[in-house]
């Protein structure tokens, strides 16, 4: 099996099209078709069904996907890992976040580090903390700033970067609406709850804690981004729960202390593949993180 028939794999999983995946690897498309046979050919089984339109995964080909993405992320960290004992950090550090990280400057972060690794090209996604966990894992991405969503595997691993308590922002007019003051799950069982989508932290923290006061809640407005859900708060449309800090973010909203028995937390962290594939890349992100440098 090499690396090449991997890769080739990969790029049609990715792109589920032999064309467009040709044209980005830049070989031919009869080519690629060889490459994908041959490892066909090599395991016994097809890999994907094919049909005019599209191909999409066989069984056998999901299942050899998530194991190809990561000893294609771990060759990829071999090779910088290699230049970095030269002396020079290149490559390219993939990097995910959800939006608005308590108590990190995702923007600045990546700023600091470009001034001094200035040979590695930066890509980031913004996604919600579920998928961002699993390209980790999968080694799409080198690391990422999220939700903590699960417990440490042999395949992700996590560092703590903060953790706050969850607030409830509503309008003035609001009939809950008296600064500083603490409500529980039941007494918001009423209430009309702009939120965002089920994969991202916050919403994932809120429904947790809901869950666990045994309190059922329909999220009416549904969105996928903080300035429309502190909008459609601000308009008096809902009520949103929210991590502490965003009661910052709009100052003419009412924050409330939520309490369920403790206090719902939402905790980020910084999500990592295991230490003999974590990249130079991102291990210097986190070293720079760490120290404060940015």
């Amino acid at each position: 099996m090499e690396l090449r028939h991997l890769q080739h794999f990969v790029a049609v999983a990715e792109d589920q099209h032999f064309t467009r995946a040709a044209e980005r690897l830049m070989v031919s498309q009869s080519g690629l078709s060889a490459s994908i046979r041959a490892l066909e050919r090599e395991l016994q089984t097809p890999l994907f069904v094919r049909t005019t339109r599209r191909v999409t995964l066989t069984q056998a080909g999901r299942a050899l996907l998530g194991e190809a993405e990561r000893i294609l992320a771990q060759v990829r960290a071999a090779h910088e890992a290699v230049a970095a004992v030269q002396g020079v950090l290149r490559g390219t550090l993939s990097l995910g976040t959800e939006q608005c990280i308590a108590g990190l400057h995702v923007a600045g972060l990546l700023a600091a580090f470009r001034r001094r690794h200035p040979d590695v090209e930066i890509r980031l996604r913004q996604a919600g903390a579920g998928a961002l966990a699993e390209e980790v894992a999968a080694g799409r991405l080198d690391l990422a700033f999220a939700y903590r969503t699960q417990a440490d595997s042999d395949q992700l691993r996590s560092v703590s970067l903060t953790s706050e308590p969850m607030t409830v922002l509503c309008h003035a007019s609001h009939p809950l609406s008296v600064a500083g003051a603490t409500v529980a799950p039941a007494d918001l069982a009423d209430e009309v709850f702009v939120d965002f989508q089920p994969d991202f932290g916050p919403r994932r923290a809120t429904d947790a804690a809901f869950a666990r006061a045994g309190v059922r809640r329909t999220v009416s407005l549904e969105v996928n981004d903080v300035h429309s859900l502190l909008d459609l708060v601000g308009e008096n449309l809902g009520v949103a729960v929210v991590p502490r800090h965003f009661r910052y973010k709009r100052a003419s909203l009412t924050a409330l202390d939520l309490k369920d028995g403790g206090e719902p937390v939402y905790e980020s962290a910084a999500l990592l593949p295991p230490p003999q594939a974590t990249s130079p890349a991102a291990r210097a992100l986190m070293a720079l993180l760490e120290s404060g440098g940015a």
